[in-house]
């Protein structure tokens, strides 16, 4: 199954077992009932920061609209992992492991290309963002403060604020993010 089609499918089962009606889940999550009808109907290919607005107004993790229903143990390789850019392409990010009932992370693989930032919405009440720069230059802007960072570098912030990746280095920024969301 695509992409769009999975967003599809558990966008529309996370609303109906919320008994949301699409205006409903417009108010939650600031996103228009058009927009919501064409995601749900696999018409648009949401962006990242659309599903992250999405997924805090239904309360639920990033992953939980990419994740394909399957309960088995998965291997994920480079060529099979999941991935999404921004508008200009500049931010790339590849889903490994999505949350689920028994595991309470996302985690993912994210580039994001030199002289270019990324600013991410916020993400759920108490959740927090574990980052590890694998290659490159990271600065992080949050609410608490500017952060740089290098190579084997990690930051872990509360995320429930929107807060921007920059590459202020001269290649790819590669790092890990793995989003944490407590019991």
């Amino acid at each position: 199954m695509n992409l769009t089609a999975i967003i599809a499918a558990n966008l529309k089962r996370l609303r109906l077992e919320r008994n949301l009606s699409l205006g409903q889940l417009s108010e939650l999550s600031d996103v228009s009932k058009v927009m919501l009808s064409q995601i749900e109907k696999g018409d648009s290919n949401p962006t990242i920061n659309l599903l992250w607005k999405i997924a805090n107004g239904l309360k639920v993790p990033y992953t939980l609209l990419l994740a394909d229903q399957g309960n088995d143990p998965e291997y994920i390789s480079r060529q099979q992992r999941t991935e999404q850019h921004d508008l200009d392409d500049h931010y790339r990010i590849y889903k490994y492991y999505n949350s689920t009932p028994i595991r309470n992370f996302e985690l993912f693989m994210v580039e994001l290309d030199p002289g270019t930032e990324h600013r991410a919405v916020s993400h759920s009440e108490k959740s927090q963002e574990y980052v590890v720069v694998l290659e490159g230059k990271l600065c992080l802007n949050t609410n608490e403060g500017e952060y740089h960072l290098n190579k084997e570098d990690s930051i872990c912030f509360a995320s429930a604020n929107p807060h921007v990746y920059t590459n202020t280095g001269d290649c790819v920024l590669k790092s890990i993010i793995i989003n944490y969301y407590p019991v």
